[in-house]
């Protein structure tokens, strides 16, 4: 289907039609509002190492007086989601406004903005800084740390913050708070004047050198200090010329050690131990580490006084520990936790909505709940938390005509993903509408299966469950702004692309046994029973017979499956559940003046399944017709703002299509 005055070389902005059969089978940086608070610990001022906190006393500053500045390090898809646990267990306990400093790879920022632009958690403001920029200050160090070079970016932190930021969190993204952040940041007023970093100490007994004959790690103090949750006192830093302290160490001890095996918590326990007088050494239950030698359990009575929880093994949920199925019960009920729930209001703090929000929440107050179409209006002004790219991805390398298959799923359609990945040999763009516990199903359902864990080129992205109706243009529209092929296949999860399809739309090939299978009776076209409109305009007839492509024209109610051009108009998003998403969707199309062509050698076989729910409602409630026919109108109207006297065949056809009702 090409737009019209566009040429028609294969290159162009192609747009074809699919014959359908059905089958039996934030960004700123703002000033830090001071410290504000005291803390006293009863008989240590420092705090004891090996000992719970318990009888920690915090003076706590009034919630809202104190933004709380915590930066992470995070690149990649698996850290993406790592630190988006990390983020629900510091937001479900923390009562002070946040400023998240993240230094970030391409890929994970592109996930990122897009979660907390979507998330849009009250008293949250992020900034995004490029690790990219960062990687020649570190890449002289070598290091045998699967974090490679990122895990050594804590190091620079102090040169690459704002100079008016004074002190930071700095954290790993793989720990889980069950606390309050603010009494973490409140140990801040333990610090003598001397002292720039707080650290707990390691609970391993790594740099104690015993592990195997001839280990040699770095030099540490006594067991070292872990670095997974670090306070930095950064204007100190800086006074005291930290880069060059740090450099100077590192280069000395590359001398006699070939690589950092523990990346930057190497580099910082070599300074410590040359200037112990450096560090502030924190409560251990502020950082305990889960790992196969862990002596963590000294350090609390009680998996009650616990902290942070910081799963710095391989092993993970299996280390063994008398408290491990509390550790696993904290981790796992925020891996599931509904992200939504997060959004309230800090009570009584000014100023905390982040962009967009006020304007949405007054929009949504203005609905009446006793309005027939409610729901309707409600989702319309949804907007869900999107996780672009949720698993690993591999962009398929630039090719001129390259198609995306994109399409939008929820749980109970999860078993179609196999064989569609079996049909299409190209590149996807999926978006699945899931909650927060779905996700990590769905994660591990990829993960156990040969078929999709396989393959690299398929792009999932996340679109979390919120209201009653399936929002299935805002779906697509996740999907089709993520292709990144030149063209897009525009289907659905119940679809089957003929096996060679994705070849066939550069390259032909045969139809023979489709037309067998048709004159057998074994396959029907789509719908030709129930909603012969839907698809009459591709002439099925005609397409039994065609050798070449051959252009249609549009009708009422025509909503066939095409391929076209990336940069397409983008799905009607007030269209939710079932009914007129697709045939907006071709009206527009046809607005454009897009050509419709239908392809003598392409086809997809339907799946049959159970009706959704949204169906249901249509076929059993006549208020839920009356509000889609309402919506129906009301695009008609945009659609004569926009297109002005062009539009009336549109409406015409809508009027006409009533009166046969």
């Amino acid at each position: 289907m090409l737009p019209r005055g566009r040429p028609r070389a294969l290159g162009a902005a192609l747009l074809l039609l699919l014959l359908l059969v059905v089958g039996f089978f934030l960004f700123g940086r703002d000033p830090e509002y001071g410290l504000g608070t005291t803390a006293t610990l009863d008989g240590d001022p420092y705090g004891s190492r090996n000992r719970s906190t318990s009888s920690l006393q915090l003076l706590l500053p009034p919630k809202c007086e104190v933004m709380l500045h915590v930066a992470i390090v995070c690149a990649g898809y698996n850290s993406s989601r790592e630190i988006i646990t990390l983020m629900k267990s510091v937001l479900f306990y923390r009562k002070n406004p946040l400023h998240l400093h993240l230094i970030t790879d391409a890929v994970a920022r592109n996930i990122l903005e897009t979660l907390f632009r979507t998330w849009m958690v009250p008293a949250v403001v992020v900034s995004f800084y490029d690790a990219e920029e960062l990687k020649p200050l570190v890449s002289w160090i070598p290091n045998k740390h699967y974090s490679g070079l990122y895990g050594l970016m804590k190091l620079v932190l102090p040169s690459v913050l704002p100079l008016s930021l004074a002190r930071v969190i700095v954290l790993d993204t793989d720990v889980t708070f069950s606390s309050d952040i603010m009494e973490l940041w409140a140990l801040f007023g333990h610090f003598s004047d001397k002292q720039v970093v707080g650290l707990v100490e390691n609970q391993s007994d790594w740099y104690l050198g015993n592990l195997w004959k001839n280990h040699r790690p770095w030099p540490a103090l006594g067991r070292g200090f872990n670095t997974g949750v670090i306070l930095l006192w950064l204007d100190r830093l800086q006074q005291i010329g930290w880069e060059q302290m740090w450099k100077l160490t590192a280069k000395r001890e590359l001398l006699t050690l070939t690589a950092t095996s523990l990346a930057d918590q190497d580099i910082f326990n070599a300074v410590i131990k040359e200037h112990p007088e450096l560090v502030h050494p924190l409560p251990c239950v502020w950082n305990v580490q889960l790992s196969d030698h862990t002596l963590a359990e000294r350090c609390y009575l009680e998996a009650a006084d616990l902290k942070v929880i910081h799963w710095n093994s391989p092993k993970k949920l299996r280390v063994k520990n008398k408290h491990a199925e509390f550790f696993r019960d904290l981790h796992l009920t925020f891996l599931g936790f509904d992200g939504k729930l997060l959004c309230r209001e800090l009570f009584g703090c000014p100023n905390q909505f982040p962009p967009g929000a006020e304007q949405l929440q007054q929009a949504l107050a203005q609905l009446d709940e006793e309005e027939p179409c409610f729901e309707f209006r409600q989702q319309q002004l949804t907007v869900h938390r999107v996780h672009i790219t949720f698993l690993s991805h591999q962009p398929p390398p630039p090719r001129p005509h390259d198609v995306t298959l994109v399409a939008q799923l929820s749980m109970d359609r999860l078993q179609m993903l196999e064989a569609l990945c079996r049909h299409w040999r190209g590149p996807m763009s999926l978006a699945l509408y899931l909650t927060d516990a779905e996700a990590q199903q769905f994660l591990r359902f990829v993960e156990t299966s040969p078929v999709l864990s396989a393959r690299k080129d398929v792009a999932y992205h996340v679109v979390y469950r919120d209201g009653p109706l399936y929002p299935v243009n805002q779906l697509r529209n996740v999907a089709l702004a993520q292709a990144l092929t030149p063209y897009v296949f525009l289907s659905d999860i119940d679809f089957l692309p003929a096996y060679s399809l994705y070849d066939y739309l550069s390259f032909p090939n045969s139809k023979a046994e489709l037309l067998t299978l048709l004159d057998a009776g074994s396959l029907h076209t789509f719908r030709y029973h129930e909603w012969p409109q839907g698809h009459a305009s591709t002439d099925y007839t005609r397409w039994r017979e065609a050798q070449a492509p051959y252009q249609v024209q549009w009708s009422a109610d025509y909503e066939p499956y095409v391929v076209v051009p990336r940069d397409c108009p983008r799905y009607d998003p007030r269209f939710v559940g079932f009914g007129w998403n697709k045939v907006a969707h071709i009206i527009e199309l046809d607005a454009q003046e897009y050509e419709f062509l239908v392809l003598p050698e392409a086809f997809s076989i339907h799946l049959p399944h159970a009706p959704s729910l949204d169906i249901s409602r249509f076929r059993s409630s006549p208020t839920y017709r009356d509000c889609l026919q309402a919506l129906k109108e009301e695009f008609h109207q945009d659609l004569s703002r926009r297109y002005g006297s062009a539009a009336l065949k549109y409406l015409t056809a809508l009027q006409q299509s009533r009166s046969r009702a």
